[in-house]
Order: C-alpha cells, then sequence, then structure tokens
C-alpha cells in the first residue's frame, strides 16, 4: 500500500472533516508508516464548505459585517480560492436559521440582504466566480433582498421600493436592475442545491420549509401566493420560467433567484465542491480512497459526501471504504459500490459519549488500524 487518500466529511457535533482525516492517518501508519496519505477536506455544500475548500485549495477567510436575517449587524465569513478570483459562499453565515432566537422567526420579515452584501463584498474584491451553498436558511423571499442588495430595485404597482423580504412577494410588481453592480456581467454563480423542491404548491418553499422558519399556517398560505406573483414577475423581467424548475424552492426560493436573476447554475454540492478542487487529479495514483459522515445511511448514497466520492473513485478503478459514527444498514447501502462499510463505534455507548472528541478521535484511529491490518494481511 503505497499511497491512499482521506477524504471525509464532518461527524457534525464532533469532529472536523480535518480532524477525522488526522485521526485515521494516525492509525494508519501504524501498520503503514512509509504510505503517502493525502487528506482532503470535504463538504457537500453545506456546512463547512467554505473550510474544505479554503484549506483544500489554500485559499484565505474573510470577515465582513453584513446584515443578518432581520437586518441586524451580523460578522459573516467566506472564502476566498483560486488566487483571489472565486469566492466561496455559505449564505447561511448572513442569512442563517441559528442566527436568530426561536421567537424570532418569522419568514415574512426575514431577508437575505446579507448574503447579497456578501456577494458584493466579494464582487469587489474583485472575485468573479461564486460557489454559494444555500443550506439553513432562515428566508422565504425568493433572493429578493439579496439582489436588492446588488442594486437591484424591487417595486411595488404603484412604483414603491420594496425591502425585498417575505412580505415583498406578493406585492412585487417588478424588478429594475438598471442600478445593479456593474461587475455582476462578469460574475458566474454556481449553486449547491441537492433539493428538487418547486418553488411553490404542496411541495414548495413555503409549504414545506416555511414552518421551520417560524411559519403558520396563514404565513405559508400567503408566502405560496406570494411566490406565485414572484414567479410571474421574474419571467416578465428575465424570460425565464421558474415555476416547474428543479430546485427553484431551495433556501426559500433563493434557488430560483439565483438561477433566474443571476443566470446561476444549480449542482448537487458535492459535485460542485469535488469538482472546485478537481479531486479526481487529486486521487489519482491512490491504492484506497477512504471516505465517510458522521452517519451513513440510505440518504449517503443519494447526493451526500461519501457517494460524490464514491464515484469520482470508481471512474478510476480505485476502491472506497466508508467509515461512519453510525451505519443504518438498508439496502441501498448493501448494494452499493463501497468496498466496504464500518461504523468507528467499537461497543455500545451512548450517543453523548460517542461524540466527544476525544472518544471519537480514538474510535477512528482505532478503526483506520483495523483496516489497514486486513489489508495488510491480504497483500502479505
Amino acid at each position: 500500500m503505497k499511497q491512499i487518500t482521506v477524504a471525509v466529511d464532518s461527524f457534525k457535533g464532533s469532529l472536523s472533516s480535518r480532524e477525522v482525516a488526522d485521526a485515521f492517518e494516525e492509525g494508519w501508519r501504524s501498520c503503514y508508516p512509509d504510505c503517502q496519505v493525502r487528506k482532503v477536506s470535504i463538504a457537500d455544500g453545506g456546512e463547512g464548505t467554505v473550510e474544505a475548500l479554503v484549506e483544500t485549495l489554500d485559499g484565505e477567510y474573510v470577515d465582513v459585517e453584513v446584515s443578518d436575517p432581520l437586518g441586524r449587524p451580523v460578522s459573516a465569513r467566506y472564502g476566498v480560492v483560486d488566487k483571489g478570483s472565486t469566492a466561496v459562499i455559505e449564505m447561511s453565515a448572513a442569512s442563517g436559521l441559528p442566527l436568530l432566537a426561536s421567537d424570532e422567526r418569522n419568514p415574512m420579515k426575514t431577508s437575505t440582504f446579507g448574503t447579497g452584501e456578501m456577494v458584493a463584498d466579494a464582487l469587489r474584491r474583485g472575485c468573479r466566480k461564486f460557489l454559494v451553498g444555500i443550506g439553513g436558511s432562515a428566508t422565504n423571499d425568493g433572493g429578493l433582498g439579496m439582489v436588492r442588495a446588488l442594486g437591484f430595485r424591487l417595486l411595488d404597482a404603484e412604483g414603491n421600493e420594496l425591502p425585498g423580504n417575505g412580505e415583498s412577494l406578493g406585492r412585487l410588481a417588478a424588478i429594475d436592475a438598471s442600478h445593479a453592480m456593474s461587475e455582476l456581467s462578469e460574475a458566474e454563480f454556481v449553486v449547491a442545491c441537492d433539493v428538487n423542491n418547486p418553488l411553490y404548491g404542496p411541495q414548495g418553499a413555503a409549504y414545506v420549509y416555511a414552518p421551520q422558519k417560524g411559519a403558520d399556517r396563514a404565513m405559508v398560505e400567503a408566502l405560496d401566493a406570494g411566490l406565485r406573483n414572484y414567479a410571474s414577475v421574474v419571467e416578465r423581467f428575465s424570460g425565464k420560467s421558474v415555476s416547474d424548475m428543479p430546485g427553484a424552492g431551495a433556501a426559500g426560493g433563493l434557488g430560483a433567484g439565483f438561477k433566474a436573476l443571476l443566470g446561476a447554475r444549480l449542482e448537487r454540492g458535492i459535485d460542485m465542491v469535488l469538482g472546485a478542487m478537481s479531486f479526481a487529479d487529486i486521487i489519482e495514483g491512490s491504492d484506497l480512497v477512504v471516505t465517510g459522515e458522521g452517519r451513513l445511511d440510505r440518504q449517503t448514497v443519494m447526493g451526500k459526501a461519501p457517494s460524490g466520492v464514491l464515484q469520482v473513485a470508481k471512474a478510476q478503478g480505485i476502491p472506497t471504504i466508508a467509515i461512519g459514527g453510525a451505519v443504518a444498514w438498508c439496502k441501498e447501502l448493501t448494494e452499493s459500490d463501497f468496498a466496504a462499510i464500518l461504523p468507528i463505534v467499537h461497543a455500545p455507548i451512548a450517543l453523548e459519549e460517542a461524540m466527544r472528541t476525544d472518544v471519537a478521535t480514538e474510535n477512528v484511529r482505532r478503526t483506520a488500524l483495523q483496516i489497514a491490518k486486513l489489508l495488510n494481511l491480504k497483500t502479505e
């Protein structure tokens, strides 16, 4: 065994992607001290995406003061990679649900304005490509707040300017881009989108996601009606229909806003991340790839980070082993192309203890050693 690549998503609430890789390397080298171990921080377009790409691509972090979902000042961090040409943004840093107390959640009032401020800051710094994760939003504004921060004017039927929150959807009559930032004409947006929800209707943004953002039944109905109006205004403005577009309902309609108003390309999150870091080149020549996440289950093979890693490795004929803090065995996992699927927990243990950093680290280290011993036995 000359070379392996470890590309594991974070064990959320326990270990970061890098910490998992470091622990695995330590256990692995107990058996293969001379093996080259490549460690790659990965994420699936959600939490940890900025960190993964900044670490892997040797980028830097930028902290900027922007507006939170209710317009209050908040410090948000994004990443800059590719020698300053590409920005990596998680919208939740400015417009995420965790920024609000439970009694502050109200998608009629919240806005993605702060996300737009992050984009504007990166544009002014010279970034022209944007990799954006849109999970964890507190908003249901279709991206109106975001484009308003970029210079778009949102007008009602009387020509009055709207603030760009959830309430604005139903009153929107026209969009004016004549004062939008000129840098947008040179910008390319790639958005991580792992849901197929339409913009409105029973499976749309309002009915499926708004309740967890604080909406009651009346708000849900008002937001859904607003998104229908928004779709017609957007189509008149851009010539693009978002009514039936898969993923349009992501992040309270932000998927539709990015696609129709900024010309974004929506991609599966892990594909966006692995493509940005040229993962196929990183693993070339590896004898083994190790991937995983905190919990391995049927969702793992339906677009999560390990499945993306598996697909790239499989294309090169490299066997892939998946490890997880827990494994929920199912048909989808059993029939997958992973060479092996292993839980790191070796005995019954309380969840709280299993998630302790020291315990999880030791479990990853032990699992790596056992995998190495088995492979060493096979090759002797």
